[in-house]
């Protein structure tokens, strides 16, 4: 790991092809934990929420792993199926637990769904889950749930508030098999986290809510 602050890349060879993490550790000495994040199907890691989440963490004794799946670093278009998909993030696992510390599986849309369905086989410390795609827009039938509330972890959930993908409200009760799992709203976000410009929250304070949310939750699993 590095000893300073500067971001750094580390490719990783996975069954799956070449992956790539972007570190950015937290200062030499005062790393508490490492969170693993996942991009979605639909982009990668210059999402607006997972480098916010790598702007403000590290400072907080939060090192953020930010992973490109091997379709995403040979420059496919579309993303691999999902069982292609754990592949790639179970072979990178060694390097985010590399440093020595507990590791937070994490990502957004399908990078979530990702670190839901492996989280309990790695030993993951926590579950990050950055607008979960609960189901396809338009098809609340095809719900995705049995994947976050099988997680088997402590899970956070970070959702925008008109999300196509799954409103917040839609999401299951928290009930016995899902004691651990939070909820937190980002007001009038879309399924990137973008907000209206006309009224509600700007887009700092949306993300503001996103990585404040995060280090809260973060801070009390790294007790």
């Amino acid at each position: 790991m590095s000893s300073t602050r500067t971001e750094r890349t580390e490719m990783i060879d996975t069954p799956a092809g070449e992956a790539r993490i972007t570190w950015h550790p937290a200062p030499a000495g005062k790393a508490r934990l490492v969170l693993a994040l996942g991009h979605g199907a639909g982009g990668g890691i210059d999402a607006r929420d997972l480098q916010a989440l790598a702007a403000a963490l590290p400072a907080l004794g939060i090192t953020v792993a930010l992973a490109e799946q091997p379709w995403r670093v040979a420059g496919k278009k579309v993303a691999a199926a999902p069982k292609v998909l754990d592949v790639g993030w179970n072979a990178l696992w060694p390097a985010f637990a590399e440093p020595g510390l507990p590791v937070v599986a994490g990502g957004r849309s399908a990078g979530a769904r990702v670190a839901c369905r492996t989280a309990a086989e790695l030993g993951a410390a926590g579950v990050l889950a950055l607008a979960f795609p609960l189901h396809p827009p338009g098809r609340p039938e095809k719900s995705r749930a049995e994947e976050l509330l099988g997680a088997g972890r402590p899970a956070l959930v970070v959702q925008g508030g008109r999300d196509a993908f799954g409103r917040p409200e839609e999401f299951p009760a928290r009930g016995a098999r899902a004691a651990s799992y939070e909820l937190v709203e980002v007001e009038g976000g879309d399924h990137g986290f973008a907000v209206p410009k006309k009224a509600g929250p700007t887009q700092e304070e949306a993300l503001a809510v996103i990585t404040g949310a995060v280090a809260e939750w973060l801070g009390r699993l790294a007790v």
